[in-house]
């Protein structure tokens, strides 16, 4: 956002404003190319800066929540107009109205389960501090403050590394043969990304990689979970008795 934008800005202003040269610097020369380069140096930060508020619930902003519900097909909340001021506040509003009429339709269920790859670190408290910036009070139910133990979460990344350890959902992905990121686009795209498809235009394309992380993400969770998994379909000309494979 412009406030954001603008409070890096002014962060960088006062850093340029108290440089200090060191002590063995004497000529003038040295010491005004000294700090000119300096403060260049932290011009040139602002994007850097600014890209790091993407892992920032206060300054961050989101643009595109996945889900998928049961074995429902995944779906993405996105904006086409992702600048407008109100995107993020919508994102949010259909996203709890889903989860909130989910919850409503599933009263018999005690624990709603979540799964989602270091889900509880970061997407859960992320969404979180998002809403609360915003003032948009989510639905009671969503385990906000879970803790790995918590019976209404299943963290991925913690399932498999154990908790206090990281593993990357793309690398979790090439070890138990599941298709990488990106593939659901064809192309080469991590999160570090995401940022330079959504400045071009193409953020369309972030909400079809979104939906792929979170199919990779219940992959993974069926593999973690021994559940069985059904081969891909192969036409009944070339298979006439084609049977669940149990992993």
């Amino acid at each position: 956002s412009h406030a954001v934008i603008a409070a890096i800005r002014a962060e960088i202003n006062v850093k340029k404003a108290n440089l200090s040269v060191p002590k063995n610097y004497k000529d003038s020369d040295k010491v005004e190319a000294y700090l000119v380069g300096k403060a260049a140096e932290l011009d040139n930060s602002f994007a850097d800066e600014y890209r790091k508020t993407s892992l920032d619930g206060a300054r961050g902003q989101i643009c595109v929540i996945g889900l998928a519900i049961d074995e429902d097909a995944p779906r993405a909340f996105f904006r086409d107009d992702w600048q407008d001021p109100e995107a993020e506040r919508g994102i949010l509003h259909d996203f709890f109205t889903t989860v909130s009429e989910e919850f409503q339709r599933r009263r018999s269920f005690s624990i709603p389960h979540f799964i989602g790859h270091n889900i509880i670190d970061f997407d859960l408290l992320f969404i979180f501090q998002r809403a609360v910036v915003l003032g948009i009070k989510p639905p009671d139910g969503i385990p906000f403050d879970a803790r790995p133990w918590d019976p209404s979460v299943f963290d991925t990344c913690t399932k498999w590394a154990g908790v206090g350890n990281r593993v990357s959902l793309d690398k979790l992905c090439k070890a138990l043969a599941i298709a990488g990121k990106g593939s659901e686009i064809g192309e080469d795209i991590d999160g570090s990304q995401v940022w330079d498809y959504v400045q071009r235009g193409e953020i369309a394309k972030v909400a079809e990689y979104c939906k792929g992380d979170v199919e990779r993400t219940r992959a993974i969770f069926k593999r973690l979970t021994f559940a069985p998994v059904l081969p891909p379909s192969i036409p009944d000309s070339q298979n006439n008795s084609a049977m669940p494979d149990s992993l």
